[in-house]
């Protein structure tokens, strides 16, 4: 299973970025379709996730109103809008896909918020 995640940068706080993730599988083979980030020298956290197409998405306290996963089944790829930005925000943040207790990560993408 491969991941790909695009769309980071560097953005001003209160700007907003979109994220995309291509999976290189059926994304409905997945039980959960998620986002994640990683800040230096801190945990992988997990921020958003959708736990099968039709559940309503999931959010981490700290971006909930201000982040949206969406998921776009034909072109097995999910995104994360990104608004409201803070410098907090700033991390790589990784798309996970989980199938029976297995989770594939790809390379992440670079997300920074100046003040």
């Amino acid at each position: 299973v491969q991941l790909q995640a695009s769309g980071g940068g560097l953005v001003q706080a209160g700007g907003s970025l979109r994220l995309s993730c291509t999976i290189s599988e059926d994304i409905d083979r997945f039980n959960v379709i998620a986002w994640y980030r990683q800040a230096p020298g801190k945990e992988r956290d997990l921020i958003a996730h959708i736990v099968h197409s039709a559940a309503a998405p999931r959010y981490a306290d700290s971006v909930k109103g201000r982040f949206t996963i969406a998921r776009a089944d034909a072109k097995n790829m999910v995104f994360l809008q990104m608004d409201n930005l803070k410098p907090e925000d700033t991390a790589v943040y990784f798309c996970g896909a989980d199938r029976y207790g297995t989770t594939y990560f790809g390379q992440g993408t670079q997300v920074t918020v100046s003040s």
